[in-house]
């Protein structure tokens, strides 16, 4: 693996091919005080490539192309924050997109279990660690484990996005999951102005916590 850490946005000269892997890495978990502090990415390739924003502009032309390219796949774990965090510091709209989260919820039914980490041992015998998680992610300068963290949280999603593509197909779910993709801008949208634990879906719109 190899770590390609870039300043701002990405080099005007770098390819990704029709499908990306995305990642952010933000202060915390609030879309309303934190702010987005890494993009990674990966082809799919063993490397991947993070861009360290800067948290005063966020002028990064080049990154914000590619998420707004709509013959490029973007493949994220858990899209709906990811999207709503640069729709909201980028003044994007991320597509189109594929969720590992989502299409696993919608395939593996017989566990509640959905998270990166889960996937990634069930699926393709990758133990990943986490123990950088929780991790001061808009330090200026970034450890080494920090990087190495943040790139793993790339490199398996392509992998994962074929094996749970598969099953979608197998249990006639590709459509819903289609939906469900198409779906998140305005689910990020929804959280952004307030509708974060409110299903409008529901007669009486009780929160959901």
């Amino acid at each position: 693996m190899t770590v390609h850490l870039h300043k701002n946005d990405l080099p005007d000269d770098i390819e990704f091919g029709s499908s990306v892997a995305v990642d952010t890495e933000t202060q915390g978990l609030s879309l309303i005080r934190d702010k987005l502090c890494l993009v990674q990415l990966s082809s799919g390739d063993g490397d991947a490539h993070i861009v360290q924003m800067d948290r005063e502009s966020y002028d990064a032309p080049n990154l914000k192309k590619l998420m707004a390219d709509p013959s490029v796949t973007k493949i994220f774990h858990f899209a709906r924050f990811d999207v709503a965090m640069m729709m909201r510091d980028l003044g994007i709209t991320v597509a189109p997109v594929f969720c590992t989260k989502i299409a696993s919820g919608l395939v593996r039914t017989y566990t509640d279990r959905h998270g990166l980490k889960d996937l990634t041992k069930e699926l393709i015998n990758v133990d990943l660690s986490k123990q950088q998680q929780s991790s001061d992610w808009a330090a200026d300068e970034l450890t080494e484990a920090q990087l190495n963290y943040a790139a793993s949280d790339v490199l398996y999603l392509h992998q994962l996005k074929t094996i749970l593509s598969g099953r979608l197909m197998r249990e006639g779910r590709w459509d819903i999951a289609q939906g469900c993709f198409e779906f998140l801008p305005t689910r990020a949208q929804l959280d952004l102005k307030g509708w974060a634990d409110v299903d409008i879906f529901s007669h009486r719109m009780r929160r959901t916590d």
